[in-house]
């Protein structure tokens, strides 16, 4: 039986309100997160004293509202563990996209 991303009984555009938040936070801290990586590699320490705290705000911002959204039912606390798991953006994107995608279904259903 596979487990289901979203919580019955929510209110579908509140959770698609949440999710919306979600998204742009994760793009906001994703377009961060590159050339962070890139400075890392290349050992640019001055980019990285000034990218490294503006994604670790993204990123504490995206547990935030990942965690708010299980706490309040909307979804499973599989969504931030994977967060944390992924460092942030790229699991709150799939988080996202398979939320989205079973309130589709939900609704067509």
């Amino acid at each position: 039986m596979p487990v289901s991303a979203i919580m019955p009984g929510m209110d579908t555009a509140e959770t698609l309100k949440q999710l919306q938040r979600i998204r742009v936070l994760a793009i906001l801290d994703f377009l961060a997160l590159i050339p962070l990586v890139v400075c890392v590699i290349i050992g640019s320490d001055a980019v990285k004293g000034i990218l490294g705290p503006i994604h670790g705000v993204g990123f504490l911002g995206l547990l935030y509202l990942c965690a708010k959204g299980a706490g309040e039912g909307r979804w499973g606390w599989w969504f931030p563990a994977l967060v944390v798991v992924t460092l942030g953006p790229p699991g709150s994107l799939i988080g996202d996209v398979k939320i989205r995608r079973e309130l589709e279904a939900t609704a067509a259903a």
